[in-house]
């Protein structure tokens, strides 16, 4: 058995990778050329990726595939038909996101609305030091407490996130695909949801029906006093529209932890506007996260290797 792990984005050398070893020869990938990857897939019997598109391209050139894991829970960088097709068995990740996505969703709002960069730096600057009053606040600062906070994806990231909002007192509303019998928030409809929240924060999967929901029509939609936080996927957001609602002052703001192009393009719409707090796709990267996410991802490999596939992805 021979298999390929791509660890780029997984590793600053602090995760172990051992029981991969366990089940057979390892290959460890880095941040290479796509003609570089393909190459060194072309002879494994199974892989475990993240942030690699797993296409047509790539499986043609993989005969002996018959496995693809990704260090994920979204797995919409798999073609999945390609690998049913080929017999491949395609699994992900879930849940080992849970907690530090949905910290870092609040992480990103609480900065919003406390201005906290704009302070810490002003204390940094000697601002304070320089201060005639005990306290001084230039920039204006929001309270929480009694918002709406809606929650657009109701799995097991986005019901995190509604107990936090919760324990702040926040009322909060719901919008998903099916509705869970166990739900003890208000179950709205997409329409709802946007005309409704003083914050909504996403948590649904990318795929056809979600691409680019957040776009000039559902902005429209929304109160001018707003934010919208998205720690999913980038391609849930029509940027340009986006960006044109912030600077129109048709929203209060935006906190995102991931865009449509990653690594962000020079030219993306969004990037040093003042309203928008962006982060490099790193509510996931806590070191208890991605030890979960490695322990899950080897769990899955072992379980098929035993004739007992789990997390899997495609039919």
């Amino acid at each position: 058995m021979k298999i390929l792990l791509n660890t780029s984005g997984m590793t600053n050398g602090d995760i172990d990778f051992s029981e991969f070893e366990k089940m057979g020869e390892v290959v460890y990938v880095g941040e290479v050329s796509r003609a570089e990857f393909i190459e060194k897939a072309s002879d494994c019997d199974a892989m475990v990726v993240n942030k690699i598109e797993v296409n047509e391209e790539l499986l043609s050139r993989c005969p002996k595939l018959k496995y693809v894991g990704v260090f994920a829970t979204g797995y919409n960088g798999i073609d999945l038909e390609a690998c049913t097709r080929r017999g491949i068995t395609a699994c992900n990740a879930p849940d080992y996101s849970t907690n530090a996505v949905s910290q870092h969703a609040f992480a990103l709002l609480l900065s919003l609305c406390g201005k906290i960069n704009e302070y810490v730096n002003s204390v940094d600057r000697g601002d304070w030091v320089a201060s005639k009053s005990f306290c001084y606040f230039p920039w204006e600062t929001r309270e929480l407490h009694g918002k709406t906070f809606g929650v657009y994806g109701y799995g097991s990231i986005g019901r995190a996130t509604a107990k936090i909002a919760d324990a702040l007192g926040m009322n909060v509303i719901v919008c998903t695909r099916t509705k869970p019998a166990d739900c003890p928030y208000k179950i709205v409809d997409a329409e709802q949801i946007f005309r409704e929240s003083d914050v909504l924060s996403l948590h649904c999967p990318l795929n056809s029906a979600t691409k680019e929901l957040v776009n000039a029509r559902t902005l429209a939609l929304m109160k001018p006093s707003a934010i919208l936080v998205n720690t999913a996927r980038g391609g849930l957001i029509d940027e340009a529209a986006l960006a044109d609602a912030l600077k129109g002052g048709r929203l209060y703001g935006a906190c995102l932890d991931t865009v449509a192009e990653e690594p962000m393009r020079a030219d993306n719409p969004l990037r040093g506007i003042k309203n928008c707090l962006i982060t490099p796709h790193v509510a996931w990267v806590p070191h208890e996260t991605r030890t979960r996410l490695t322990g899950i991802a080897a769990q899955n490999l072992k379980c098929f290797l035993e004739g007992k596939p789990r997390n899997v992805v495609n039919k």
